[in-house]
């Protein structure tokens, strides 16, 4: 769909991904892609969409894997691969194949973002891509009486490197292979480099884009969003296949090492960086350190997000119209719904001490995060508010949701049955229904 086909719909989606523009600008996020995802051609695509990201002033670090770039070198050489728990064993002709392959994808990866044609996602980009050796490396040693040779395990990154290219605009690239302080290169694993890059650079995100569908749980049903704490006893439970939980283990190890996001998404869903990144559901599986959601009190920093959720039923004449200025004034009495750092819900509770009565006004949720039940948590919030304060009584004027309060308790009344100084304030030309609960 081009813009002017549905201008009203394009204008209301550019206006709900503007927080999150505001929210992630300045922001780091590390992206780990494998090898397959290139050999499933949809390299060119990601270019195109962490090049938006980098416009809107995000700071990319990009991590790839190569495994079947190296099975593919190895398989023209005749060598057969060894694994022990899913872990390539690297001898020297497996390391050589792992040389050439981060070359070639390397190269892959810097001709993708160095597109510039007219009429494209990658006009007037300019990006430079930057790698080197950043990654210092150990040998992994000896596991289960295994010697994995030439594989190895992030030691260092070297962060105080990158900072500055990321500083300069210039978006750093990794390769899963790291080097000793002797000079030795070790093969390491995509998500290994991955999860110590998010680390030693406190990054704010950490996004795998694998070849997996979204994660399910035992049950079949979809892991949208997750704590660390539950993350581990998905672990625990032993139901995901053994990719899933690889990719689910390093985005847990991330949160628990400090990174507040980790988010595991299919690349065979077009776009799935940008939807994850900008929608309030996403497309995969987040892995937080901390709750993502609080309804909590608002504060003076809130007042722009509060008007950005009612200006739009305020110009349609759903809610009287307020202004900036008496928000501010009575910021004290709303309470907000926070996702993720952005707010998508918000209502007032306006005290009548004397009446032992409250009104609540301007309950709003974002068109974006309807019917998920918001709403009616913002209600009870504000009926407990009001519980809490000794009212007895909880009221709304509306002028189009009479029928959604009549299902959660409240019943018709008249403007009589208001306190006398919300009568005295009754805008008789909106001519609201009044509905009334018992606390």
């Amino acid at each position: 769909m081009r813009p002017m086909d549905n201008p009203i719909q394009f204008v209301s989606w550019l206006r709900s991904v503007a927080p999150y523009i505001h929210a992630f600008r300045g922001k780091t996020f590390v992206v780990a892609f494998p090898g397959e995802l290139v050999v499933a051609g949809a390299l060119p695509v990601l270019a195109h969409d962490l090049s938006l990201l980098h416009a809107l002033g995000i700071r990319v670090v990009l991590v790839h894997g190569s495994r079947p770039q190296v099975e593919e070198q190895l398989a023209l050489r005749k060598v057969e691969s060894r694994f022990h728990n899913g872990l390539r064993i690297t001898d020297e002709v497996a390391l050589e194949c792992a040389k050439e392959a981060a070359g070639e994808l390397r190269l892959d990866i810097e001709a993708a973002f160095s597109q510039g044609l007219p009429n494209t996602p990658m006009a007037n980009a300019a990006i430079r891509v930057i790698s080197g050796n950043f990654v210092i490396a150990r040998p992994v040693g000896i596991i289960d009486g295994i010697d994995h040779e030439l594989t190895g395990l992030s030691r260092k990154i070297a962060h105080e490197t990158i900072h500055p290219i990321l500083n300069a605009g210039g978006l750093v690239l990794l390769s899963p292979l790291g080097f000793s302080p002797t000079g030795e290169v070790f093969n390491l694993a995509m998500e290994d480099v991955a999860v110590a890059a998010a680390t030693a650079l406190r990054a704010d995100k950490l996004i795998f884009i694998t070849e997996i569908p979204i994660i399910t749980d035992a049950a079949g049903a979809e892991i949208r969003e997750v704590s660390t704490h539950q993350a581990g006893a998905v672990l625990e439970s032993r139901t995901l296949n053994a990719d899933a939980a690889y990719y689910f283990e390093a985005a847990t190890r991330a949160a628990l090492s400090g990174v507040p996001r980790a988010h595991i998404v299919p690349y065979a869903v077009d776009g799935s960086v940008l939807l994850e990144v900008f929608t309030h559901d996403g497309v995969g599986t987040m892995i937080s350190s901390e709750n993502l959601e609080s309804l909590r009190e608002a504060t003076i920093e809130d007042v722009g997000s509060i008007l950005h959720l009612i200006e739009p039923l305020e110009a349609d004449g759903t809610l009287v119209k307020r202004g900036r200025e008496l928000i501010e004034r009575e910021v004290d009495y709303f309470s907000v719904i926070e996702h993720d750092g952005v707010i998508f819900g918000c209502a007032a509770l306006y005290p009548f001490p004397a009446e032992k009565m409250a009104e609540m006004a301007c309950l709003t949720v974002s068109p974006d995060s309807q019917a998920q039940g918001d709403g009616e948590r913002l209600l009870k919030h504000l009926e407990m508010r009001a519980r809490t304060a000794g009212f007895r009584k909880l009221f709304v004027l509306t002028t189009r949701a009479a029928h959604w309060f009549l299902k959660r308790g409240f019943v018709m009344a008249s403007i009589d049955d208001l306190p006398k100084d919300r009568q005295n304030m009754y805008n008789w030309q909106r001519k609201s229904m009044v509905l009334i609960k018992k606390l």
